[in-house]
């Protein structure tokens, strides 16, 4: 196995967390202690092309990534606490940034595409920042991202024909040029997140 094969196994290696309300898996770092300013680093075998709508049926692909940082997270809007939690984090981020958020973008892609319409995201967005942006599409296309992110997401069958779904709870940061570098964990203390997204913002 390649060093860089070995370092993607290393970073998609994901650690169940069994919860109340179902599951998350985030994301884990190399154990190897690593410096600050070598946090964020291109990582090769996360990622690839993609084609979906943002909540504004406008057309979004892999190619829009380009040109400066995103955040990314994945999850639903049905979901009962990851994700509003990880978007409220998300918007405090933002806050704390100041002027430079507009540098960042924010991104949330829909793991659950049988309910998650773009005008269904558009309605769950307007109580965060007005900047982030909701991605959604068709199952087909929904599987091409998971797949290509090596993002965990699995339905998991409730009463009366209800669902939720499992899912990775990190988010994913991605350099000017759509790259992988990182991930902000579930509940990751702000001072640590802000390092990384600052770090990731200095590559721009």
């Amino acid at each position: 196995m390649s060093l860089g094969s070995l370092r993607v196994v290393l970073w998609v290696l994901i650690v169940a967390i069994a919860g109340g309300l179902g599951t998350y898996v985030v994301l884990r770092e190399p154990a190897a202690p690593r410096s600050e300013s070598s946090l964020l680093k291109p990582m090769v075998g996360i990622g690839g092309p993609f084609a979906l709508l943002d909540q504004k049926r406008r057309p979004f692909t892999d190619k829009d990534l380009e040109g400066r940082p995103t955040a990314m997270f994945f999850g639903y809007t049905f979901c009962p606490d990851v994700c509003p939690t990880t978007l409220l984090e998300a918007t405090a981020w933002m806050r704390e940034l100041g002027k430079d958020a507009d540098r960042l973008r924010v991104v949330f892609v829909s793991v659950d595409p049988e309910r998650d319409t773009p005008e269904k995201l558009d309605g769950y967005l307007a109580s965060f920042d007005e900047r982030f942006l909701g991605l959604s599409g068709s199952r087909e296309e929904t599987d091409r991202i998971v797949k290509a992110y090596r993002v965990f997401a699995r339905k998991v069958e409730g009463k009366g024909g209800d669902y939720t779904m499992d899912h990775t709870a990190s988010v994913y940061l991605l350099d000017p040029q759509g790259r992988f570098v990182g991930a902000i964990n579930f509940q990751e203390p702000t001072d640590k997140a802000m390092i990384k997204i600052r770090q990731l913002l200095a590559k721009s």
